[in-house]
């Protein structure tokens, strides 16, 4: 499904409804006045504003007579909200730097999905698939906007987000933000998985190197009139807002950089595209200027986009770029010699080149993996830590509290690097008095603040203390500690090996939520949450990141409970185990799963049931990316918790539906198709789709090889999924063709949505389901009325060959969904020649004929080890070939024509003949002639250059038929391992050709 598509259909239908209902005068008047209202100087509200109101008007749900509430009509007055908020953007000139500003990503999606269907973007059509410079220019700048904002989108959901305070907590509100939050993430779900779509489109963009347009408010007024008022004004090429060649190429080049440096955490060879990226643009910037009417780049945020590239991509031993501290760092940081890191801090205190935000920077990361179990950065992240205070104190900076919490138990290896940092960072001979004063300053607070007399003498008579104080001021200091009375000394308490922070409320609160928040240990967890209940009980520190999140339906529970300790503890200890769950750091998950069940079962069976349930879902997953990726089957033991999560009949337990969808898949992947068919407890069909269609599927599976005249069971799925692929009347494709963005066309008749079956579908891996899942869906594909061509698969004899009602099946749906499936079966095993085939059938359904061939050579070449074998008959059938030889003819390879055509049972002279006449050949010509082993070819092929007067050609053809193993007295074998080398030769040049 294409992001357009899904994130349409989202979007739609998940949105809350604010709103009034705006009777059709005010409608009406609404359009009227929205031109007068962009034309103010300052409208109010402002125009983003405007959109969010448009379109949250049309994406109102109905209510039947029923009370059924039904997905947004496609009326006119729809239509023409729609358009309203399509003119608010043109307005604004489609700048997405004031539409991301102001607008949630649901309502720029839905927006932007908008701009796609004015612009008739082909409905159904990825856009990687389609060439740029064939559309109309607004429909190309449409699909250009749509995808810059995908991937910026991507860029920016990877930031950091400032969590904001919240208020008294209020249920209905709480509920409205979590619908937003998952709507969101369902949108940035899906256009992360067309990402690589969206980067390619955008590639492709930087090679049309003309101008486009961009509709504005008079464009959209012609497109909304009727077909015959509009004389084609909008498809000409010089219709909206003109945005010139470089302005495209600039912003796509940054826009492109950005998410290339976002990859390149993962990986770092992608930096170098981005470095290439960042200074195309800043060569553009330099020719054009930095802004125009329909964009803004933040210049400095280039400049630190191209610094970072610089240090990325420079190399271990380019001695000019080993030359700046940033390189030094990042080269050090990446080859752990952090000795040589600190000695880069301390030389940097004398120049003070590097930014506060960068030295800072840098001490966290080390910190981070300090907490992760390195204790050898500990020692490290002292001297860092000393070195940036130090610069803190000589550039009139406050002391950050993490200098304090390390010099809380002071030691004499401390004292001495402190003492060194300090004189290694001031030239007394040529620095300022100011200075010199601030160094002072800070050694004699320091020597105020310590208890031991012993560490205190240390600093006094240290060489730059003696300088640096006069003797007067050095004796004073001297005796008040000697006078000072006792005060208890907090370094000789007990405190654990790694809790070094004392409960005191003067401990920054902010640093232990910094803490809370990047901890994967239980007990850890457990302490930062008393001590910071200990200093206030006034927060929510479950709130304290966006990215902790638990499913609504274990969400109620927890935050039901009444000790916030508790309910902070276990919401944290939950969120946390799903977020490693998904990051597959499956050991964190199960401790952090571990102690919340341990807590948990103390006072709730319910809790202590979810999550028993959670660890059966780790327990798969973890089993699935391990043992079982090298075939190993699981313990009998996890089949039996299957089976008895399956089964189990606890009342009130609140249930995920991804368990019951992974423990299917689960017992489907390892062929437990036993259980499945006959052992399953009726009323757990009946109940639960996710087994009916496991059963189903496990039956269907076990009759396959056997005997072809029991297929009740083929019967059976086949109309579960045509129910699902089919749509009710009031959801049928209008007039005008715009609902085939607008994807309201689930049906809620089957026993679950296609998107959920597909989802399900995409956690199968054994290759027989997959095989006859894929089959089911080819086969209703080819039953439509107006197919042209059929798509072969395995085992498609199976299914019915008709459909009572088929206007009720969406069969746009149904290719979509075939070709997704072949695309993720071909993920599990890409060498399978069978769907191999189904691929290229695809393409070339589609009239994609290079690619069709691509992928029916590589068909052939993995059954045939690279055609030194024959390839078998059941794979090149004669329809296939017949394929290959269209796909040639249209791509005006007509001599590759000629040869496939020997290919077939029975040779296609006259289609052979026809193509050798033509004389503008895309392909190698005579250079083909010694694959040819048909004589009566060969023949015709020397009259047609005689006939011609090409005596070079003629002789190429004469010695290819000379060759005495095409003789036609040689024994039949003889001809036949002619002819078996000359297919071998010619289709690995083919695949040469189109690999």
């Amino acid at each position: 499904m294409s992001a357009e598509a899904a994130d349409r259909e989202a979007a739609t239908s998940s949105r809350p409804c604010t709103p009034p209902q705006t009777s059709w005068f005010e409608f009406v008047l609404e359009e009227a006045l929205l031109e007068q209202h962009l034309q103010k100087p300052s409208p109010d509200p402002p125009p983003v504003q405007l959109i969010v109101q448009f379109l949250e008007q049309a994406s109102k749900p109905s209510v039947n007579e029923q009370n059924q509430v039904q997905p947004p009509p496609d009326n006119k007055r729809n239509r023409i909200l729609k358009l309203l908020a399509l003119k608010v953007a043109a307005h604004l000139k489609w700048d997405l730097d004031v539409l991301e500003k102001s607008l949630s990503v649901p309502v720029l999606n839905m927006l932007l999905n908008e701009l796609l269907c004015i612009s008739k973007v082909p409905p159904g059509t990825k856009h990687v698939d389609v060439d740029l410079s064939s559309l109309p220019p607004t429909t190309a700048m449409a699909i250009l906007l749509y995808n810059r904002w995908a991937i910026r989108t991507i860029v920016q959901s990877s930031f950091p987000v400032k969590q904001v305070k919240p208020g008294p907590p209020q249920l209905n509100v709480m509920n409205q933000i979590q619908q937003e939050k998952e709507l969101t993430e369902n949108i940035l779900k899906v256009l992360k998985e067309q990402a690589a779509d969206s980067i390619l489109v955008l590639e492709g963009a930087l090679k049309l190197n003309k101008d486009l347009y961009v509709h504005t408010i008079r464009t959209l007024d012609l497109l909304a009139m009727e077909p015959g008022m509009v004389n084609g004004e909008t498809e000409s090429s010089t219709a909206g807002l003109k945005i010139s060649a470089e302005e495209i190429q600039c912003q796509v080049c940054y826009d492109l950089g950005a998410i290339y440096f976002q990859q390149g955490s993962t990986n770092a060879a992608v930096h170098e595209k981005a470095k290439e990226k960042f200074f195309r643009t800043k060569e553009l910037i330099a020719k054009n200027g930095p802004s125009s009417l329909h964009f803004t780049i933040d210049e400095e945020r280039l400049a630190g986009y191209c610094q970072a590239c610089e240090v990325l991509t420079s190399s271990s031993d380019d001695a000019s770029q080993q030359a700046t501290p940033y390189s030094q760092i990042h080269s050090c940081m990446k080859s752990g010699k952090y000795q040589d890191l600190v000695k880069i801090f301390l030389e940097d205190n004398l120049t003070l080149s590097l930014p506060e935000q960068f030295r800072q920077s840098v001490l966290r990361e080390l910190f981070q993996k300090a907490q992760q179990g390195n204790d050898a950065l500990d020692e490290v992240c002292f001297k860092v830590c000393v070195c940036n205070t130090v610069c803190d104190v000589l550039q009139g900076r406050i002391i950050d509290i993490q200098f304090c919490q390390l010099f809380l138990k002071p030691s004499k290896e401390k004292i001495d690097f402190l003492l060194e940092v300090c004189s290694g960072s001031i030239n007394l001979e040529s620095a300022s008095e100011e200075l010199k004063r601030k160094m002072a300053a800070f050694l004699k607070n320091l020597c105020l603040g310590m208890e031991d007399l012993q560490f205190v003498f240390m600093i006094s008579s240290h060489e730059l203390f003696i300088k640096l104080l006069k003797d007067d001021e050095r004796k004073l200091l001297i005796d008040q500690m000697r006078k000072r009375s006792p005060r208890i000394n907090l370094c000789t308490k007990p405190v654990t090996s790694f809790y070094d922070i004392p409960a005191s409320a003067s401990v920054n609160i902010g640093q232990l939520e910094h803490q809370l928040i990047l901890s994967v240990d239980p007990w850890r967890i457990r302490q930062i949450l008393i001590e910071l209940h200990g200093m206030t009980s006034e927060r929510q520190f479950w709130m304290i990141s966006n990215k902790w999140e638990v499913p609504n339906v274990y969400g109620n529970v927890i935050l039901g409970i009444k000790d916030s300790l508790t309910r902070d503890l276990v919401y944290i200890l939950m969120a946390k185990g799903l977020h490693c769950c998904a990051i597959k750091d499956f050991v964190h998950a199960k401790q952090l799963f571990a102690a919340c069940l341990e807590l948990v079962t103390e006072f709730s069976p319910k809790l202590r049931q979810v999550m028993l349930n959670e660890m059966l879902l780790l327990d798969i997953y973890t089993h699935e990316a391990g043992a079982g990726v090298s075939g190993e089957r699981p313990p009998s033991d996890l089949i039996s918790r299957v089976r008895g999560y399956l089964e189990m009949r606890v009342p009130d337990i609140p249930l995920r539906q991804v368990i019951a969808e992974e423990c299917v898949a689960f017992l489907l992947n390892w062929c437990e198709n036993e259980y499945l068919t006959m052992q399953v407890p009726l009323p757990l069909v009946q109940t639960n789709p996710y087994v009916k269609l496991g059963q189903l599927l496990a039956a269907t599976c076990k009759e396959l090889p056997g005997p072809k005249e029991s297929r009740r069971t083929a019967k059976d799925l086949w109309e579960v999924v045509v129910q699902i692929c089919s749509v009710s009347n009031q959801h049928k494709r209008g007039n005008d063709g715009r609902v085939s963005l607008i994807k309201h066309r689930e049906s809620t008749l089957g026993i679950m949505y296609r998107s959920e079956l597909l989802s399900f579908i995409k956690k199968l891996r054994e290759p027989l389901v997959l095989t006859t899942i894929l089959s089911l869906f080819v086969k209703l594909h080819n039953v439509r009325e107006d197919i042209v061509n059929d798509i072969a698969a395995e085992h498609i004899s199976i299914w019915p060959s008709s459909i009572p009602n088929l206007q009720s099946v969406d069969f746009e749906a149904v290719a979509i969904t075939v070709k997704e499936l072949v695309s993720y079966a071909l993920t599990i095993n890409a060498n399978n020649h069978f769907w191999l085939i189904i691929q290229a059938d695809i393409y070339f359904a589609t009239n994609q004929y290079s690619a069709a061939l691509h992928y029916y050579l590589q068909a052939g070449a993995v059954c045939s080890d690279f055609f030194n074998k024959m390839v078998p008959p059941d794979v090149y059938t004669d329809q296939v070939i017949k394929r290959m030889i269209k796909c040639c003819s249209l791509l005006n390879c007509h001599t590759q024509v000629a040869i496939l055509c020997q290919f077939l049972r029975e040779v296609d002279y006259k289609t052979a003949f026809k193509a050798l006449q033509e004389q503008n050949s895309h392909d190698a010509m005579d250079s083909y002639y010694e694959y040819i082993w048909d004589v009566t070819i060969l023949e015709y092929l020397t009259y047609l250059h005689h006939k011609r007067g090409e005596t070079d050609k003629r002789q190429i053809a004469i010695k290819a038929i000379g060759q005495t193993e095409l003789n036609a007295s040689n024994p039949e074998e003889v001809l036949q391992l002619a002819a078996q080398r000359r297919k071998k030769k010619f289709l690995q040049a083919m695949a040469k050709l189109y690999f």
